[in-house]
């Protein structure tokens, strides 16, 4: 049987979400404590596979295991009570044996978070940046997406990928209170680094360094070293998985 599991946890203590030999992640923190409960080895297999300092508040993957789960709620508390305070388990449920956690998405949605003043109540969970940002410009710019496919310019080099083409259905920056910045992405599918090098990228537009249509030729250009450098990775959220 298949089962999916939503999780969500802070980053910052881990080496992003895919599980590795010699270094603590999000994926086997979860493993650990699942296969402990349940008595066997488990292998997950995850939507998204967020970097070393990014947040979730949800994201989804999942297991198999040859007999049923008979009080899937029982394993979510357990798993909760013995995981680190960081990391939270949501739900676990049933699915078609076939339904795969990545595959099956139609859409993940990011935010990325910027605090224009220092807030030690968002240590960890924003970048920190007061220079003074057009946001105007920034949203323009941000109406391109919706024009192009191919990103490949915001895909970290060498990526081994089919394609570099995403639908991008959402692309916007809000302002919310306390001097906070919230930048909305949502896609069909992200490339790796992805929205970290578009903010890094839209900031240089909302500090004037690149404009509106030099914005656009970057994007033609097809080019990741024609783009801004990447945002810092304590600001990003995966939010959403959507199937």
């Amino acid at each position: 049987m298949r089962y999916f599991i939503e999780c969500s946890y802070k980053g910052t203590n881990y080496c992003g979400w895919q599980a590795q030999d010699n270094a603590r992640t999000i994926q086997g923190e979860i493993e650990k404590v699942l296969s402990i409960l349940l008595r066997k080895p488990i292998e997950i297999v995850g939507s998204s596979r967020t970097d070393t300092g990014v947040h979730a508040k949800h994201q989804t993957a999942h297991f198999d295991l040859e007999e049923a789960i008979p009080n899937p709620e029982n394993i979510v508390y357990r798993m909760n009570k013995m995981l680190p305070f960081d990391i939270a388990i949501l739900n676990i449920f049933a699915v078609a044996d076939d339904y795969h956690s990545r595959f099956e998405a139609t859409s993940r949605k990011y935010e990325y978070h910027i605090s224009r003043k220092k807030n030690p109540f968002l240590k960890d969970l924003c970048y920190e940046f007061t220079p003074i940002l057009n946001i105007t410009a920034m949203n323009e710019a941000c109406k391109y997406f919706f024009q192009y496919i191919d990103f490949e310019s915001f895909s970290k080099l060498h990526s081994q990928v089919f394609t570099f083409n995403c639908t991008i259905m959402e692309a916007r920056w809000e302002e919310r209170e306390n001097d906070v910045l919230v930048f909305h992405i949502k896609s069909n599918r992200f490339l790796r680094g992805m929205v970290r090098a578009i903010v890094g990228t839209l900031i240089e537009v909302g500090m004037g360094k690149i404009s509106i249509e030099d914005f656009e030729k970057i994007i033609q250009s097809k080019n990741r070293q024609k783009a801004g450098g990447a945002a810092p990775p304590q600001g990003l959220f995966l939010m959403e998985v959507n199937y």
